[in-house]
């Protein structure tokens, strides 16, 4: 659960780079898109093993994930739009990376990588539902007040799968191995979620 210390870190430099992008008057949306179509070029970068590029374009698209949000702030234009589309496009990102791993190995490869989306469903579904039912009751953000969606807590964070993406493109020959511990860490993320959104709603 990283991302509680890794955002304060980096809200202050995205900021900065907001201000800066603002000045030629980019807008959130365009930021959202243009990051999602540089991050969707790591599918075929990897389907070709091509491991360092695909990590160059993956951390572009990090970037841009946080400058979007931080240019809406500083524009005073978030919008429940933009956070619709910006996490839809986020999950999208995530499996085009794990195909890409699948197509660039398909004996070694395919089978770990189908566990790890099996496992990225779980942690997507139970995050997403918990945050229509959160919005429902009005619940509060206290740790993660910049995000666009309630952040509800898990093992497997933005954070850990950005880190889980690192070690992938670095050590690609590992990544059955890999990519069948974080997927492990997802389920029990799921599993958390679950229970803890069970008995946080159970309230209301």
């Amino acid at each position: 659960m990283l991302d509680r210390w890794t955002m304060p870190l980096t809200q202050g430099p995205l900021t900065t780079l907001a201000r800066l992008t603002a000045t030629f008057g980019v807008r959130p949306d365009q930021v959202t898109l243009a990051a999602f179509l540089i991050g969707m070029l790591a599918l075929p970068l990897l389907a070709m093993e091509w491991y360092h590029t695909a990590l160059a374009v993956i951390l572009l698209n990090r970037l841009g994930d946080g400058l979007d949000g931080a240019l809406a702030r500083h524009l005073g234009q978030s919008s429940d739009a933009g956070g619709f589309v910006d996490i839809g496009l986020d999950f999208v990102f995530y499996a085009a990376v794990v195909l890409g791993f699948a197509l660039a190995d398909p004996p070694t490869n395919a089978l770990p990588a189908a566990f790890l989306l099996f496992a990225f469903i779980g942690t997507g579904t139970s995050f997403l539902a918990f945050a229509i039912m959160a919005t429902k009751h009005h619940l509060e953000r206290p740790q993660f007040e910049s995000k666009a969606f309630y952040y509800l807590h898990g093992l497997t964070e933005g954070t850990e799968t950005v880190v889980a993406f690192v070690v992938f493109c670095l050590w690609p020959e590992h990544f059955a191995w890999l990519a069948s511990v974080f997927a492990l860490a997802c389920l029990v993320t799921t599993a958390t979620r679950l229970w803890g959104g069970y008995l946080t709603l159970r309230k209301y």
